[in-house]
Parts: C-alpha cells; structure tokens; sequence
C-alpha cells in the first residue's frame, strides 16, 4: 500500500481527493488533512497567510498517523505567492516536520509540465489578474514559457468551487492558443477531477489541473508510478524521473530536497 498525504486549505473541492483515489490502483491511498482557512478571498495577503509555516506544521501530525510517504501542500496561490524561493523554502519545512519528502501544488505543475514534454503552455486562473501574473510569473522562474494567461476575476475559493464544466470549459477555451502544448487550470478550489478527460477532448490537447497535479506529485516522491486515463494524459504518460527544475537563482530541487 502507497499512502500519501495531502494539506488542504478549508473545505471546497477536497471531494476530489476521494474520486481520484476510486480512480487509481486499490494499493493507493489518499489521505487529506485540512488546515484552517480563515479568509478564502483571493487576495494577496489571504492567500499568503494560508501557507503561514505554523499553520502547516499543526496539520502534519495527522497526516504522519496515516503513516504517509510523502506530503503535498494541496494549494496554488498559499506556494506560488512566496516565489520560487519562499516556494521551495515552505515545502523544506513541512518535510522536516513530516519526516518525507513534501511538495506543492505549485511546484507540482512544474514537474508535471517537464513530465508531459510541453515546451509552451497558456494558463486560465480563476483567480484575479494579479494573482494569475504571479502564477505566470513562478512558472518562468522554472524556465517555462507561458504563451496567454487568462484571468477570470473570481474573489474567492467559495465562489470558484461551485463553478460547473461550462464554465470551467469557457475559461479554459479563452486561454488556449494554438501553439500552446497543454493548458493549466490552477486552483485546488475549482472542481476539475470528473471532467478531466471531456475537457482535454474538448480543448484536443492535455489540461493539468491543481487537484489532478497534486496527486500526480505526491506520488511522484514516494516514487509509486500510476496510470489512470481517467485522470488525464498526465496520468498515461510513461514516469521517467524529472529533470531538476532550474530556477532563477540556478539552485535546483528534487523530491523536496535541495540538490
């Protein structure tokens, strides 16, 4: 049995966590540990608070009762907003409190990138157009090149966890471009696991998704391979290990480890 644990802010689409577990090999586990999320606003401030280093650590205990092999801090804007290095810094944190190898989401599209071979990717955030531009931003820090960004304005985790497909499908096609490889939905408020395989029909090329890539990365470190076409073509490509992840400062990151 693979068991891997998730930190998770509040409670709005974590009911994707369980699906995608019926959706993997049975000998995979997926446990979720909530952390408080006092202001689900998407603002700056809110959202940085969220990945507040003792917020994290209060939600570890549980997960290392589970007895899991790595952990995931399952949230875009509480990673991407630190930057690169405050990113992977928080991360470093939480694996020294857990005692495995931890990631986040942020991070986890990276990686997932580098996995899926794409050379150029467009991005539809749900979140506000600073906060999107930050998301870009952390994404070329890694070397990867974003070729639209398409920000809807949402104000908060509540209102973007009771969006439907539609329009989940709109924000998605007002971000594609034809010579982006793959699209990125950031956002482990925004319920994406049951639609994965009908947007990425809809778009015709592979869509990375936060709460999708989350599991993708927490299994990543505890080095467990899985294949589930229903999760989408990140979870059909053959795993390879990735290559390190240069960032700006030419420092680079494995399994949570600096390298």
């Amino acid at each position: 049995m693979t068991t891997v644990g998730f930190l998770y802010p509040g409670h709005f689409a974590e009911d994707d966590y369980p699906r995608m577990e019926i959706l993997l090999d049975s000998t995979i586990r997926l446990v979720v540990r909530h952390t408080e999320s006092p202001d689900d606003a998407y603002r700056e401030d809110a959202l940085r608070e969220l990945g507040d280093p003792g917020r994290l650590a209060a939600g570890v205990e549980e997960l290392q009762r589970s007895g899991v092999q790595s952990v995931v801090w399952a949230c875009d804007g509480g990673s991407f907003l630190y930057g690169p290095e405050g990113a992977h810094d928080q991360v470093m944190a939480v694996a020294r409190v857990a005692g495995v190898p931890a990631s986040s989401t942020s991070i986890g599209f990276v990686h997932a990138v580098r996995k899926l071979g794409a050379a150029r990717v467009a991005v539809a955030a749900t979140y506000p157009e600073d906060i999107a531009a930050r998301f870009t931003a952390f994404l070329g820090a890694a070397g990867v090149e974003v070729v639209a960004t398409q920000a809807a304005g949402v104000a908060g985790a509540g209102e973007a966890a009771a969006w439907e497909v539609d329009r989940v499908k709109e924000l998605a096609a007002a971000a594609d471009r034809p010579d982006a490889d793959a699209v990125l939905l950031p956002d482990t408020a925004l319920h994406t696991v049951g639609h994965l395989v009908d947007l990425e029909e809809f778009l015709g090329k592979p869509v990375l998704t936060a709460n999708q890539v989350a599991v993708r990365e927490a299994l990543r470190l505890a080095d467990r391979p899985a294949w589930a076409p229903r999760l989408g073509t990140l979870f059909e490509a053959r795993e390879a290990p990735p290559a390190p992840v240069e960032w700006g400062s030419g420092r680079a990151y494995a399994h949570g480890k600096r390298r």
